[in-house]
């Protein structure tokens, strides 16, 4: 018997608005991430991807289908649950960092796990882990602003790893970044795919989208071409005219 994906999408529709103004981001998605495998999500401009992003990670509900994360149907829970779920379960990485100015970076990297009830010892043991992990353990106790931008990602993805996250979601995690430390941050998420955990990229750009196992083409909310970087990302953009 095949192991149950980390992550499951079925039949995902999300629509923001009502009547004639209402706008179709996501159609009818299907849409599987195994344990291990790091998926690209790549396509135009308002084509859906931070919207599935969003869904994948629970951030947001979808109007219609299903999604399950690790196994558990994210319909069936109350916000709180779902807190719960995104706390254990689901970590994001934003483009912007998104770290809190006022706490140092073991302190952000541990947030998740003392909100879920950790002590602090405990938590700050798991965070120093992470931000091994992630190549930082000397940055524990430095602030974000006496970080580089490449530091503060790659404590963002270390607070998205700490615990036992096993769906790791990236919303154009090198945007801010220059090439060398954009490379240092895919390979973080690389490995933390080869280490078990399922992991979601969206991209605009096709060598970031090499790092990956497979690359979906969104367009109008709905999956338009799927394939293995074998068949190089490039390929995929070509033919469907994006």
């Amino acid at each position: 018997m095949s192991e149950q994906p980390i992550l499951r999408m079925r039949g995902v529709t999300r629509i923001h608005g009502t009547g004639p103004q209402a706008v179709h981001a996501l159609r009818g998605i299907d849409l599987d991430v195994a344990r291990g495998e790091l998926v690209a999500v790549m396509g135009p401009s308002g084509s859906g991807k931070s919207t599935l992003l969003n869904l994948a990670s629970a951030l947001d509900t979808p109007t219609d289908g299903w999604i399950t994360v690790d196994g558990v149907d994210l319909s069936e829970l109350n916000p709180a649950q779902i807190a719960r779920i995104r706390r254990r379960k689901i970590g994001v990485v934003f483009q912007d960092f998104n770290l809190i100015p006022s706490l140092t970076a073991g302190e952000n990297v541990s947030l998740p796990l003392e909100l879920d009830g950790l002590s602090v010892r405990n938590a700050r043991a798991a965070a120093l882990k992470s931000l091994e992990f992630v190549g930082l353990p000397e940055l524990i106790d430095r602030y974000p602003d006496a970080m580089s931008g490449g530091q503060q990602q790659r404590v963002a993805i270390a607070r998205a790893l700490v615990g036992e996250r096993r769906l790791v979601a990236a919303d154009e995690p090198t945007g801010a970044l220059d090439t060398q430390t954009g490379e240092e941050v895919l390979r973080v998420l690389r490995e933390r795919c080869d280490d078990g955990a399922g992991g979601l990229l969206v991209t605009h750009d096709a060598r970031h989208a090499a790092w990956a196992d497979r690359v979906i083409f969104l367009r109008d909310g709905q999956v338009v071409d799927s394939t293995g970087v074998a068949a190089q990302p490039e390929d995929l953009l070509r033919g469907v005219g994006a």
